[in-house]
């Protein structure tokens, strides 16, 4: 059976911990390069990881006519010049999110829509458990949903972490802020009309420490959320219909190669005695998220979400930074 090519850029713990490990267990995927500015440290990992190949420079990697797909897990400054890098060398890329840091220059991709496939890295799409969630949203068994909450937080106050800088991308928006958005986009099918939110800044990084935000879908509908990268870790989603319930109790770390759960709750009693546990058998979204981009990029697929999807979640993370920076409503067509 064939398979898609991959090469990884940069050496980020997101890669080697997570994706690389999962590209492994992938049937549609072969990795064969890993490439960094530091030829060491990229033989290191290789080494490491059992990759063949290490390059001490990203643009040797783009170059190597063998290399179907890059995976860009760069700083978040670096997502769309490099990823652009790689449209133009010709490869197909997955890169992680955000894509970009605004709606506009996430457009820039644009010029190579048609030509090779980008996706970003929300592998939470391709989990069973929230295929089997928005299911149940969708086909109207949980009622009308029409309330959608979220939480998701850690903590990290190192200095050197770039998710504390605020010049490169930091900050709990870009780094996890973005999961709810994606995942209300998903299970309506829908994009927020307009959003508002309320953000506490670092007094030493000063990039944005925890964000609450409400989002309107409009119809009644709305998700509200707050993310913080200084509070104890901790995430759920809340979906609430008219009718019945579902918590997800692990919804974006979701344990690598663990089951998980869905609880589902009537509402008949308020002790919790009424709630349902259902077991989704163990994955790796990680995997799923790679089988999809190189079955895409093999032909056999279609690519289920790319560079368009990418600029829509992008323009809800701009209109929250609004919102901000006016302490009201912004409509999210403000950045088409």
């Amino acid at each position: 059976m064939k398979k898609a090519v991959w090469g990884v850029l940069g050496t980020a713990k997101i890669g080697w911990e997570k994706v690389i490990p999962a590209m492994f267990k992938s049937e549609h995927c072969e990795v064969r390069a890993i490439a960094s500015r530091s030829l060491d440290k990229a033989e290191q990992l290789a080494k490491q990881l059992g990759i063949p190949k290490a390059y001490g420079s990203y643009e040797a990697l783009l170059a190597d006519p063998e290399i179907d797909v890059i995976y860009n897990p760069l700083p978040n400054h670096e997502h769309v010049p490099m990823t652009l890098a790689a449209a133009r060398a010709g490869k197909h890329v997955l890169c992680e999110k955000p894509i970009a840091l605004t709606s506009s220059e996430a457009a820039q991709l644009r010029d190579f829509s048609g030509k090779v496939h980008i996706m970003e890295a929300f592998m939470v799409r391709f989990h069973p458990q929230w295929l089997a969630v928005r299911e149940r949203v969708q086909s109207g068994a949980l009622g009308d949903v029409r309330l959608l909450q979220a939480f998701f937080s850690y903590f990290n106050r190192e200095s050197d972490n770039i998710r504390n800088q605020l010049d490169i991308g930091g900050g709990s928006l870009y780094d996890i802020g973005c999961y709810p958005v994606v995942i209300a986009r998903f299970l309506w099918g829908a994009e927020p009309l307009r959003v508002m939110a309320l953000f506490d800044r670092d007094p030493e990084f000063k990039t944005d420490r925890a964000v609450s935000a409400l989002l309107d879908f409009g119809g009644g509908r709305r998700m509200d959320f707050t993310v913080s990268t200084q509070s104890v870790p901790y995430q759920r989603v809340q979906i609430c219909g008219t009718q019945k319930r579902i918590e997800v109790q692990i919804p974006f770390n979701s344990p690598l190669g663990g089951s998980t759960k869905i609880l589902t709750d009537d509402g008949s009693s308020l002790d919790g005695s009424s709630v349902t546990e259902e077991t989704i058998p163990a994955c790796d979204q990680y995997t799923l998220e790679v089988d999809a981009l190189s079955l895409a990029a093999l032909g056999q697929t279609a690519l289920p979400y790319g560079v368009e999807d990418a600029i829509l979640n992008m323009r809800v993370l701009d209109a929250l930074f609004e919102s901000e920076k006016t302490g009201a409503w912004v409509k999210v067509d403000s950045y088409l």
